[in-house]
């Protein structure tokens, strides 16, 4: 199974960090790269544990659905939440916040299986590592800008 980690070092509490991360408007605004958009579950306010949603969006040049339920929920400090349904044949993403210099150090960690065997391990290797890895660098920067701005003014 492929996975990916990122960190990033936030100026703003876990709590603050955790609530963006989880809110939906703010999801979709986030990725508006790919057009992503709340279609069915909790389509907007803060998802919380047991709730699911499904986000399409295009990527690769391909409309997409994926829906998630969030499976692990333990406020300010993760959540967790899988694929239900969707393209990938397993997609889980475990979002960890723990105090950092005086922030939140924010870990996002990726784990999936792609469909068609070994197709999808090259397609991982060549396309999807770098394309998942992208998508949540972005997602994360936009986070982190707006989160040290709302603790500023806070």
């Amino acid at each position: 199974m492929p996975q990916i980690i990122l960190k990033t070092h936030i100026n703003a509490p876990a709590k603050i960090c955790f609530d963006l991360m989880r809110d939906i408007r703010l999801h979709t605004e986030t990725t508006a790269q790919t057009g992503e958009r709340a279609v069915a579950g909790v389509t907007e306010g803060m998802i919380g544990l047991g709730q699911t949603v499904t986000f399409e969006g295009k990527h690769f040049g391909i409309t997409q659905r994926l829906t998630v339920k969030v499976t692990e929920f333990d406020r300010p400090t993760l959540f967790v939440d899988e694929m239900i349904e969707g393209t990938f044949a397993a997609f889980k993403h475990i979002h960890e916040f723990s105090p950092a210099s005086g922030g939140t150090l924010m870990t996002d960690t990726l784990i999936w299986t792609s469909p068609f065997g070994i197709l999808g391990t090259i397609a991982d290797k060549l396309l999807l590592e770098r394309h998942l890895t992208d998508l949540v660098s972005n997602r994360n920067a936009k986070l982190k800008e707006i989160a040290e701005s709302e603790h500023r003014t806070a």
